[in-house]
């Protein structure tokens, strides 16, 4: 599981994240809701490793490891993933090499584009002239490929239009297993326990709701982390109230 203690995270000199206290078990998917600014794509990448998000306090612990001051490949390897906000264009590495690479040629790169109408994209440098949605898709293709235990999303709707957000959606609720229904004889509980996929996602939209069942909503706001409830309550509270007396109400 991912258990994240009393964290709190420096980018230069301004304090971004204050005492986060996070837990995932395997087999759940949270939800992150905050406004811009709050610091919710700085615990994602505090959670990957990037350099540059010190750790002041605090710990960071996944598979029972103290990972808080691994580097960023130490992660990966581990089992983290994550697909980006705005991840660059990378000029002279083909999208079908870096599929390559993340699954250490392990995978039909073909069938997976295949599956995610990508095909023409393969043989073109990564996310270079791409569309929002087809960027997604290429981060997608990554995920897979790398096939992680924790997989963090930062809002995986920005940019991306209606007729690739049920694609995206539902590729997203397959890696997270979350398609996993019950068997017959089989309750919910016992079905939960069969995954093994962590999920954190951030969300500004709730597009992704449509798509994902999750088991938990947080707010993150000014860097402090709030209000846990069920997501689909929580954005509805947001959307009636806003974020600042939607943590205020909670708290």
């Amino acid at each position: 599981m991912l258990i994240v203690e009393d964290l709190q995270v420096k980018l230069g000199d301004k304090e971004i994240l204050s005492h986060i206290d996070l837990e995932i078990r395997p087999g759940e998917t949270h939800i992150l809701f905050g406004p811009n600014g709050s610091g919710k794509t700085s615990l994602l990448m505090t959670i990957m490793g990037y350099p540059q998000y010190k750790v002041t306090a605090g710990k960071i612990f996944f598979k029972d490891e103290d990972i808080t001051h691994m580097t960023i490949n130490e992660r990966a390897r581990l089992g983290i993933g994550m697909s980006y906000q705005r991840p660059p264009s990378i000029h002279g590495l083909k999208t079908k090499q870096i599929v390559k690479i993340c699954s250490g040629n392990e995978i039909n790169v073909n069938t997976l584009a295949e599956s995610l109408n990508f095909s023409d994209f393969l043989d073109r440098d990564i996310n270079v002239g791409f569309s929002g949605g087809e960027i997604k898709r290429s981060e997608l293709m990554q995920l897979i490929a790398q096939n992680p235990d924790l997989l963090l999303f930062d809002e995986p709707e920005s940019g991306v239009d209606l007729e690739n957000i049920a694609l995206i959606g539902n590729t997203i609720s397959r890696l997270l297993e979350r398609d996993h229904r019950c068997a017959p004889g089989k309750s919910v509980k016992e079905t939960r326990k069969e995954r093994t996929k962590m999920g954190l996602i951030i969300t500004h939209t709730g597009f992704i709701l449509d798509y994902v069942t999750a088991d938990k909503g947080q707010v993150l706001y000014e860097g402090i982390l709030a209000c846990k409830s069920n997501p689909i309550e929580i954005f509805k509270q947001i959307k009636e109230i806003g974020y600042e007396e939607c943590v205020r109400c909670a708290t």
